[in-house]
């Protein structure tokens, strides 16, 4: 009997979730604004995507931009969000809390993870730029979470293959939380890994840029980010997604 592989999708949208669907994800994480690398988002949105969509939905919980030393404020966002969404009907979320020395809060996670209750529980790449990945990592077993999000502490999981492999060997060794590979995931990727680690999980955002079917455009009057066009819209293509499902389906035959 072949391996059984995961594929997840990142997407801030109910188009890019149905996209995702289509191309064959086993599971989204749902966020909003991903050009920002995702925060939290809303209610409404969980709800359409759970209206039009049947995969199960991991919520990233991530109150803004930037580090992941929360204010006493910034982390009751948070826990309030894990209650919401599990009362919504959420499969799990995608969390993180780190010390201001890089490592995680266990103060923190434990009432996050108390607040989850059954839902599975995502330490999101938070774990990337903690300063001892090995130590987190018995940490994120000690807390009961079910799978880590990470690139290896790296811009991309192919530059951090070699601590993918350490983390994928402890996961093995201590029966611990799942290693999931991401950031610059791509089909290619994905065929490098299945033939030389034995990561079963991977999480890709497959976005393509789309153009605003505005007609009329008042340009230079950004809302945000200057160097990006508001007229530019990111969506999960289908197509890359399919290609993704194909990779894993032949490596589990």
């Amino acid at each position: 009997m072949g391996k059984k592989y995961t594929l997840e999708c990142c997407v801030d949208s109910v188009e890019s979730a149905l996209a995702a669907q289509e191309g064959g994800a086993d599971r989204l994480e749902l966020c909003s604004a991903l050009i920002i690398g995702g925060i939290s988002p809303s209610i409404a949105l969980f709800e359409q995507v759970r209206k039009h969509c049947s995969l199960p939905v991991r919520v990233l919980l991530r109150p803004r931009f930037g580090d992941f030393l929360y204010t006493e404020h910034e982390f009751e966002i948070i826990k309030k969000e894990v209650v919401l969404f599990r009362e919504a009907g959420a499969e799990g979320v995608v969390i993180g809390c780190l010390t201001e020395d890089g490592g995680l809060h266990m103060g923190q996670m434990q009432e996050l993870m108390d607040a989850a209750g059954s839902m599975k529980v995502t330490l999101h790449r938070a774990f990337d730029v903690c300063a001892d990945p090995v130590e987190a990592y018995r940490q994120a077993k000690l807390l009961g979470i079910d799978t880590i999000l990470t690139s290896g502490q790296e811009a991309d999981c192919l530059t951090g293959i070699s601590l993918l492999k350490k983390l994928c060997e402890m996961q093995q060794a201590m029966d611990g939380p799942r290693i999931m590979a991401g950031a610059g995931v791509t089909p290619a990727v994905i065929r490098h890994f299945v033939s030389n680690t034995q990561i079963t999980s991977y999480h890709l955002s497959a976005k393509k840029v789309i153009d605003s079917g505005m007609g009329y455009r008042k340009e230079g009057v950004p809302m945000g980010i200057a160097a990006m066009s508001e007229y530019s819209i990111f969506r999960t293509d289908s197509k890359v997604v399919a290609e993704a499902r194909r990779v894993l389906t032949e490596a589990g035959n």
